[in-house]
C-alpha cells in the first residue's frame, strides 16, 4: 500500500456524546436533540470515509445502508445506558451494514479506531459481513437477508425478561423467513422490536415499482405487529415512535422512510447507494462537510488494489467474468428465436442480483429465492418450456428443497420423498475449520443415549431420524439390547457390532438393522463378515478405519443418495490412508415407490440384495 497514512482515524470518536434517553418521555429535550444530531454527524462521516477504503482497494463496501440506519443506531445506545432492561446487542438482519457493527466495535474499544481504515482489507479480520468470534466486538453473524429476525426471536425466548432489538430493511423483509418469523414473534408476545429501513432501494431498483403490491406496514400489522411508520431523518418524530414501539407490550416495528444515503453526493436515492461510495463521492462528500482537502483525499487516494504478483502458465493474462458470460450466453441461445417464441418458451427470474449474474432481460422476483425458485421451476413444468434461475451459488442452500421439489415434477431446470430424507450430508457444508455433527442413532436406546451426550454441546448438531419406526438392536446373542446397559455413546467412535475376518460391512440409523441381519445369514454360511455401526456420519474414526481398511473388503450400506452420501466419502478416506480394501458402497439410486417398507427393497438395500453382494465380496 503506498504512503497511505492508517496510523491514525482522522475523525476523533471520542467525541461521541453519551446519552441516556427513557422511553417514558417521548419528547427529546434541546441539549438531547442537539447530542444526538452531533452523534450521528459523527458516525455517518465516520462510515462513509472507512468504507471508501473498500472501493480504494477494489473490494466494495456497502456504504449506504449502514450510513442509513445511524440515528436509529445512536438511538439505541442511548436507551442500552440508561437500563439493564435492553438486551445491549444491536442485531441486524443485512449483512451488508457491516460497518454499523465495526464502528460499534470501535466505540466500545474492542478495536482501535485506526483499524476501521483496513477495512475488507485481506486478513483485517473486518469481512463484508460480520463473523462472530472472527472480529472483536462482534456479537453475532449475519449475512443473507432474512436469516436474522428468526434467530432473535429464538433469543427473545431466551432472555424473556429483555427487550431485543434487531435493524431490519425493505429488502429483508421479502425474505419468506421474516413472515414466519413475525407470526412466531406474535403468537409468543415477543418483545421484539423491529427498526426498519424504508429507502425504497435494492440492488436491482426499488421495490415500489418491481413489486407492486409490498407494503411493509400493510404486511406486518397483518400479521398482528404494532406498527409505527415515521420519517427516518425527523430525530424527533423517530424517538417518538421508537419510545412507542418500546414501550409496547409485544413485537412492534418502527419503519423509518427515507431515501438512501441522505445528503451523500452522486448515491443518494440510487441504486449505487446499496454498494460502497466511489472514492470520488467520498472526497465530495468530505468537502461539502467543510473537512480540510487531505483529510478523506491523503487516505483514499493512497490506497490502491493489491496486485497478484504470481504469474501462471498454460493461461491467458486475459480474464473474463464468467457470471457475465452466462447471461451473454442465454441471450445467444434467445437470439436464434423470434422474439416472440423467445417470450413464449423462456422465463428468467431474478432474485435482486440484475446484472450480478450476467442477465438483463428478466421477471424481477424481488428477494426471495425460494418462491422465485419454484417459480422459474413452475414455468417448465410445460416441457415445452423453461425456467430460468439467478442467483448466486452460495443461496443453493437456502433452495435445496425447492430444487427436490422442482426435480420430482420433472421441471425444465435444471414417490414423494417429502419424509425420506437422502442428502442429508449437506447440512455438513461448512469449510474444514468449522465442523457440524451429523448423527443418526440406529434404535430408540441410541437416539436416548445420543441426545443425552450432545445436547448441551457447542455448535451446531444434527440428529436425525426417520419417520418409521425401527426394532431394537440385539447382541449377536440374539438376546440382550445392545444400546441399553452399560453402553456410553462416545461423538466420533465407530462402534463394532461384530469382528470379521472376511471383511465389514459400515451402516447405521435405519439400515443398521438391515445390515445386522444380512450380515448374520452371512455368518451362519460361514462367511466371517463384520459390522461397524457409524453413529457419527461425518468424523473419521482413525482405530476403526485402519482396522476395517486393512480387511479384505468394506461395503458401506445406507439410504441416503449414493451420489452425495456416506459412501460416497468413505473411499476417498481410505485411500487417503493408503488402505486398499475391495469396496462397495450401496445407497439410494432412483426415484422412490412408496413408505420405507417399499422402498427399501426398491432400491436394492433390503438384507437379501446386501447379503448378495456380501457373497459375491467374499468369494471373488
Amino acid at each position: 500500500m503506498a504512503a497511505a497514512n492508517l496510523s491514525q482515524f482522522p475523525i476523533d470518536l471520542k467525541k461521541y456524546k453519551k446519552l441516556v434517553l427513557d422511553p417514558i418521555r417521548p419528547q427529546l429535550t434541546a441539549d438531547q436533540k442537539a447530542a444526538l444530531q452531533h452523534n450521528i454527524q459523527l458516525l455517518r462521516d465516520a462510515i462513509v470515509l472507512f468504507t471508501a477504503t473498500g472501493a480504494a482497494r477494489g473490494v466494495s463496501g456497502h456504504t449506504g445502508g449502514a450510513y442509513d440506519t445511524v440515528p436509529e443506531v445512536c438511538l439505541l445506545l442511548s436507551l442500552f445506558e440508561g437500563s439493564e432492561k435492553y438486551l445491549p446487542i444491536i442485531f441486524d438482519e443485512a449483512g451488508h451494514r457491516v460497518a454499523t457493527q465495526y464502528l460499534l466495535a470501535a466505540l466500545e474499544g474492542a478495536i482501535p479506531p485506526e483499524h476501521l481504515l483496513h477495512y475488507r482489507e485481506a486478513n483485517s479480520k473486518l469481512p463484508g459481513h460480520p463473523e462472530l468470534g472472527l472480529t472483536p466486538g462482534v456479537k453475532f453473524s449475519s449475512g443473507r437477508l432474512g436469516h436474522m429476525w428468526p434467530l432473535v426471536n429464538g433469543v427473545a425466548l431466551a432472555n424473556r425478561d429483555k427487550v431485543l432489538f434487531c435493524l431490519g430493511s425493505d429488502g429483508s423483509q421479502q425474505e419468506g423467513n421474516d413472515a414466519e418469523a413475525a407470526r412466531l414473534a406474535v403468537a409468543q408476545n415477543l418483545n421484539v422490536k423491529l427498526l426498519i429501513d424504508d429507502n425504497d432501494v435494492t440492488i436491482a431498483g426499488h421495490p415500489s415499482k418491481y413489486l407492486t403490491g409490498y407494503d411493509l406496514a400493510r404486511t406486518l400489522e397483518g400479521h398482528g405487529l404494532k406498527v409505527y411508520v415515521t420519517q427516518g431523518e425527523d430525530i424527533d418524530a423517530l424517538w417518538s415512535s421508537l419510545a412507542a414501539a418500546v414501550t409496547h407490550d409485544g413485537p412492534a416495528a418502527v419503519i423509518c422512510k427515507r431515501v438512501m444515503a441522505p445528503g451523500v453526493p452522486d448515491i443518494e436515492g440510487s441504486t449505487h447507494g446499496h454498494d460502497v461510495i466511489p472514492v470520488k463521492s467520498a472526497i465530495k462528500y468530505f468537502e461539502a462537510r467543510g473537512y480540510a482537502p487531505n483529510v478523506a483525499g491523503d487516505i483514499l487516494l493512497n490506497i490502491k488494489p493489491a496486485a497478484v504478483p504470481y504469474l501462471y502458465i498454460g493461461s491467458t493474462k486475459e480474464v473474463g467474468a464468467n457470471r457475465v458470460v452466462f447471461g451473454e450466453a442465454v441471450n445467444l441461445v434467445l437470439d436464434k428465436l423470434s422474439k416472440e417464441e423467445a417470450a413464449r418458451k423462456v422465463m428468467v427470474i431474478d432474485s435482486d442480483l440484475e446484472g450480478s449474474t450476467g442477465l438483463k432481460v428478466f421477471v424481477p422476483g424481488g428477494i426471495m429465492e425460494r418462491s422465485n425458485f419454484s417459480a422459474a421451476a413452475g414455468f417448465g413444468f410445460d416441457a415445452n418450456k423453461f425456467g430460468v434461475f439467478s442467483t448466486f451459488s452460495a443461496f443453493l442452500e437456502m433452495i435445496v428443497s425447492e430444487v427436490t421439489m422442482a426435480r420430482l415434477n420433472n421441471c425444465n431446470m435444471a414417490d414423494n420423498t417429502c419424509h425420506f430424507g437422502v442428502n442429508n450430508f449437506f447440512a455438513d457444508n461448512g469449510l474444514s475449520d468449522v465442523h457440524s455433527w451429523l448423527y443418526f442413532p440406529a434404535d430408540a436406546l441410541q437416539m436416548v443415549a445420543i441426545v443425552q451426550r450432545v445436547f448441551f454441546d457447542r455448535g451446531i448438531r444434527f440428529v436425525f431420524s426417520t419417520r418409521s419406526k425401527v426394532p431394537y438392536i440385539l447382541k449377536e446373542d440374539g438376546k440382550s439390547r445392545y444400546f441399553e446397559g452399560d453402553y456410553k455413546f462416545v461423538p466420533g467412535k465407530d462402534e463394532t457390532i461384530v469382528e470379521g475376518k472376511a471383511g465389514y460391512v459400515v451402516s447405521f440409523g435405519e439400515m443398521l438393522y438391515r445390515s445386522w441381519d444380512a450380515v448374520l445369514r452371512c455368518r451362519q454360511e460361514g462367511l466371517d463378515v463384520g459390522l461397524i455401526n457409524k453413529p457419527t456420519l461425518n468424523v473419521v474414526d482413525e482405530q476403526t478405519i485402519r482396522k476395517i481398511g486393512s480387511s479384505p473388503f468394506v461395503l458401506v450400506v445406507e439410504s441416503f443418495n449414493q451420489k452425495t452420501g456416506l459412501g460416497s466419502k468413505f473411499g476417498t478416506w481410505l485411500l487417503e490412508r493408503q488402505l486398499t480394501p475391495k469396496y462397495g458402497y450401496m445407497g439410494t439410486t432412483k426415484e422412490g415407490c412408496g413408505g420405507l417398507s417399499e422402498q427399501i427393497p426398491f432400491q436394492n438395500l433390503d438384507p437379501q440384495c446386501e447379503f448378495s453382494v456380501l457373497q459375491s465380496l467374499t468369494t471373488c
